[in-house]
């Protein structure tokens, strides 16, 4: 495409640089007539000046010259100062001046200006010298004479170069322009912008003058101080002592696609762009689109919805056919791995809570045998025991019914699981003696059935102990507290009994509690309540891997959050 396009690229660009060339010469042109206006208009400014002095040259001696110079000058816009000076170059009148500034105009017997009227020219422009008052003004004098032709000194105004420089807001010149002012030597009197004005190599704009003095006008080309390449044109003002002059950056390599934006620029675009378009409209229906929609099906795919099928696709080229024909029967296939694997795990489900259930079933059988065993039993220390050994039974299969009935049998909730224990060891004590009121207050927590189990004996242990140290015959509160700390748990059994006693730590109770924390990683001891009584204490390794179910006992519940409470 882009060959095809060539021809018609060059053939346009050399139609170009010829419309780029004779819009560089028009340009010039435009500059050089922009100079010559605007040195018409400074002229104008000139001969009015000329006029005024000519007005008042023969009225300037009388008793009230001064009041009405210093009028003038207060209501015509573009003038410092009138004067009227004697043949010896003395100002005999002239207006005042509020901020007290000189013109440097008087005397002016040494004057070149002035030496020149006395030679005979009729009107005189020059600077004002440096230090006058006036950093920037013409001098404009008109010679005056007495009625026999005799030198009669001079009647001279004050102009701000301000007022005379040239307008660059003037439609008509290119963007960018600047102009000044310069003396018969050439050298800058006003710029807008002076370096504009200064050439790269050192030089200045004075060796223009000579030809506009000759031809009347003058266009040039340099580079400024700062390297850009400018045009130039100036145009005589008044005599030989005044010159405008204006500038405008040259056009660059560039500035042929400004100048003329349509042919040389959007023409050759558009025409990229419909052949660009017409090839991406075909590419499009033919292949970007079904690519973007098996994108779409395959994204769907990854977020686990294999239902979707690529229908559409039916009716697109062989090649994606193809491919949505693949994906569709990679789909297809995870589909069923998917179901496979689904029916495994709630088969393996199945037989583990039915592992669970007969498990709990018979240690539920064994637990009653013992209990028939006790009842047969009449050795109150062997009956005793075989109530030990039945509430420890009961608290295993305590944890497979926990297990078999959870959403996850791999883990038990170990909140749910201590309020029930606890429930069911002060519940079959009820019966045989006075009340026991129980609270649990425990954190959520994940525990597997390894841990679950010493954690659940460890439990029956102090809960027994405290029936029968703290409660016998009598009754009272048992609290259980279970807390996480981050990586160390605690589990507490508090009495309201006499406190602890020194005989009964060779119990076998306190060594299976011992045992129990070991495996748990901990170690368990025996502590007297604040408000009296015995607090069993058993301090372990919070399991790995496992979190609260409750957000809020992630802190380790310190506060008692998630606490239950049981009677």
């Amino acid at each position: 495409m882009a060959l095809a396009l060539l021809p018609i690229l060059i053939l346009i660009l050399v139609q170009t640089q010829a419309d780029f060339s004779g819009q560089a010469e028009d340009r010039k042109v435009d500059l050089q007539l922009a100079a010559e206006r605007s040195a018409g208009d400074i002229k104008a400014r000139l001969d009015s000046a000329q006029v005024l002095l000519r007005a008042l040259s023969p009225d300037a001696l009388g008793p009230y010259c001064a009041p009405r110079l210093t009028a003038l000058v207060d209501r015509l816009d573009g003038y410092e100062g009138l004067y009227r000076l004697s043949p010896s170059g003395d100002a005999v009148c002239a207006s005042g001046r509020r901020d007290g500034l000189r013109s440097g105009v008087a005397p002016a017997a040494q004057a070149d200006w002035f030496e020149r009227l006395r030679q005979g020219e009729e009107l005189v422009v020059v600077r004002a010298p440096a230090g006058a008052g006036y950093p920037a003004a013409l001098i404009i004098a008109i010679r005056a004479e007495r009625p026999m032709g005799r030198f009669d000194g001079a009647m001279a105004a004050v102009i701000p170069l301000s007022a005379l420089q040239p307008d660059i807001q003037d439609p008509a010149l290119p963007s960018a322009s600047e102009a000044a002012l310069t003396d018969g030597a050439g050298r800058l009197l006003v710029a807008s912008d002076p370096g504009a004005f200064k050439f790269a190599d050192g030089g200045d704009v004075s060796g223009w003058v000579a030809r506009a003095r000759d031809e009347g006008s003058a266009v040039f080309a340099a580079k400024d101080s700062r390297g850009q390449r400018r045009d130039y044109a100036g145009a005589v003002l008044a005599g030989g002592d005044l010159y405008a002059l204006l500038s405008a950056p040259a056009p660059g390599l560039l500035s042929w696609a400004r100048l003329n934006p349509i042919g040389s620029l959007l023409l050759p675009l558009g025409a990229w762009l419909t052949a660009f378009a017409a090839v991406m409209l075909l590419s499009e229906r033919i292949f970007i689109r079904w690519l973007d929609y098996l994108e779409r099906i395959a994204a769907l795919y990854a977020k686990g919805r294999f239902s979707v099928r690529p229908l559409q696709a039916m009716n697109a080229p062989s090649e994606i056919r193809t491919l949505a024909r693949t994906l569709d029967e990679m789909a297809e296939a995870i589909t069923v791995r998917d179901r496979e694997l689904t029916d495994a795990i709630a088969e393996k489900d199945a037989l583990m809570r039915e592992i669970h259930h007969r498990v709990k079933n018979n240690l539920q059988i064994i637990s009653s045998l013992l209990s028939m065993q006790q009842r047969a039993l009449t050795d109150a220390p062997a009956k005793a025991a075989l109530g030990d050994t039945r509430q420890r039974i009961s608290a295993l299969a305590l944890i497979y019914r926990t297990l078999y009935q959870s959403d996850d049998i791999r883990h038990a909730d170990a909140r749910e699981f201590l309020t029930e224990l606890v429930g069911q060891l002060v519940a079959s004590e009820a019966v045989r003696g006075p009340v026991v009121v129980s609270s649990v207050e425990a954190d959520s927590l994940f525990v597997d059935p390894d841990k679950l189990a010493p954690l659940a004996l460890w439990l029956v242990e102090a809960v027994t102990n405290a029936q029968k140290h703290a409660f016998a015959g009598r009754g009272g509160a048992l609290s259980v507290r279970f807390r996480v700390h981050g990586e160390t748990s605690t589990l507490e059994v508090e009495d309201d009994g006499p406190g602890p006693s020194d005989g009964a730590e060779a119990g076998v109770g306190r060594t299976l509690m011992g045992a129990f924390a070991k495996q748990l990683r901990g170690e368990a001891e025996f502590v007297a309540a604040p408000n009296g009584g015995t607090i069993a204490r058993m301090t372990f390794a919070t399991p790995e891997a496992l979190s609260p179910t409750d957000p809020a006992d992630k802190t380790g519940g310190a506060d008692g959050t998630g606490a239950v409470r049981s009677r």
